[in-house]
């Protein structure tokens, strides 16, 4: 495993970001899928968190029975209904942006296992460029097969997660591993090095960048750790920003691990703003307007 390089404002800036260009149509083009009824507000947070970082263009895609809400609530963003059959396949106009698309963000709002599978499935065969797995998505995406999937995929796992990845991992699940473990058991002890340890792992068996808790991992095991954004960023919806931020800069035209490290990075620094004005108990919905701000601090 390779050292991990710290994330600071200086290494942002001699990165840089893609020329913003001269129209909406420069910054790219982000879809985010998912949504229900009981939870209609991650799509949104993750929405709002892509166009804050600069992503040109918004389309949602969600069931039908919140379509009309998400139209009302989310003025700058094209919608459309997903199938009313999980397991039909996404077709027309639907699936012909899943495929233009330069990133597609699937999970936030989901709240259905079986609902939430067969949907993946149906976007994985539009023949998105880029997939960011967040929420519901990282929990099926076992029961998935990697190989359907975009070669150029993200996950945004909690801790809870991580695990569940790294044991079905190991287990050799539905990914098409070989099922080899660096003897980790997969359960957290709260110990910075194996969590550390269980990123690069799930990075390296699903061929993917993993971004969980500050650590961000490629799959060659190029490691990054982002500073702490604070106790506040543990709130209801905070994840969604992270996904959405993530897939806008992926959109921008950065390559995987630098969208994941500069997501990763607003959204903490977003946490630090919200936490030096308001104290503990900011809401996600303001995390998002930050992102922003913190983006050009370092840009």
């Amino acid at each position: 495993m390779r050292e991990p390089v710290s994330v600071t404002a200086e290494l942002l800036r001699s990165w840089g970001l893609p020329d913003p260009g001269e129209s909406k149509k420069d910054r790219g083009d982000v879809i985010v899928v998912g949504g229900s009824r009981r939870t209609p507000g991650g799509v949104m947070l993750a929405g709002e968190a892509a166009l804050r970082v600069g992503a040109g263009r918004l389309a949602v895609l969600a069931p039908g029975s919140i379509d009309a809400q998400l139209g009302a609530v989310l003025p700058e963003a094209a919608i459309f209904a997903l199938p009313d059959e999980p397991t039909d396949p996404v077709e027309g106009p639907p699936r012909d942006q899943l495929a233009a698309a330069d990133a597609v963000l699937f999970g936030p709002g989901f709240d259905d296992a079986e609902e939430t599978l067969a949907t993946l499935v149906a976007v994985a065969e539009a023949h998105p460029r880029c997939l960011v797995l967040d929420a519901w998505g990282l929990g099926v995406l076992p029961r998935a097969e990697r190989s359907a999937l975009p070669e150029r995929l993200v996950l945004t796992p909690n801790r809870e997660e991580l695990t569940l990845l790294r044991e079905a991992g190991s287990d050799g699940e539905s990914n098409g591993d070989d099922g080899e473990s660096d003897g980790s058991d997969g359960e957290s002890d709260g110990d910075d090095a194996d969590e550390l340890a269980d990123v690069v792992e799930v990075a390296r068996r699903y061929g993917a960048v993993v971004t969980c808790y500050g650590t961000v991992a490629d799959p060659t095991g190029h490691v990054w750790r982002v500073p702490d954004g604070g106790p506040g960023l543990g709130t209801s919806g905070s994840g969604d920003v992270l996904s959405g931020a993530i897939a806008g800069f992926a959109a921008r035209g950065l390559d995987l691990a630098r969208a994941a490290v500069w997501g990763t990075w607003v959204h903490a620094r977003a946490g630090e703003r919200l936490t030096e004005r308001l104290g503990l108990g900011f809401l996600a919905r303001e995390l998002a307007p930050e992102l922003a701000l913190a983006v050009r601090e370092v840009s």
